[in-house]
């Protein structure tokens, strides 16, 4: 035990030397990660918003593009203040959300447990899929 800590000395005097340069590939990565996420989740949003007739492009605004599937979904945008609530506010927001998307859309219980729990799959289905906008319900 105590030779493995002594041998384990030369790691921690090395990986000091080594932290800015692991720091700085460590944030590339990350916001590498963070834009392919981002591209993933908008270009579903796009599809929604042309389907619902909504200018494609505020799928790319980061709050803008929460406002307006609120406004599709529900009809008043200011539904995704819901959402600022921490914890408890944006869980309540995404269930209330993926109702009322699925039913804006033509979708029953099915949808709405994709939504629940694969959301960005969910919004595959609806953006790329043949259902129509038929409004808030």
């Amino acid at each position: 035990m105590v030779q493995l800590a002594l041998n384990l000395i030369p790691v921690f005097l090395y990986s000091d030397v080594q932290a800015p340069e692991l720091t700085s590939q460590m944030i590339v990565t990350s916001i590498i990660e963070f834009l392919i996420a981002y591209v993933i989740s908008a270009i579903p949003l796009m599809k929604i918003f042309q389907k619902a007739g909504i200018e494609s492009w505020y799928a790319w605004v980061p709050i803008l593009n929460t406002y307006m599937l609120t406004k599709i979904a529900c009809g008043n945008g200011w539904f995704f203040l819901l959402a600022l609530i921490p914890c408890v506010g944006s869980l309540i927001f995404l269930i209330f959300l993926a109702i009322k998307l699925s039913k804006a859309f033509g979708y029953g219980g099915g949808m709405i447990a994709l939504l629940i729990l694969l959301t960005i799959i969910g919004y595959y289905v609806i953006g790329f899929g043949s259902s129509q906008y038929q409004g808030p319900q």
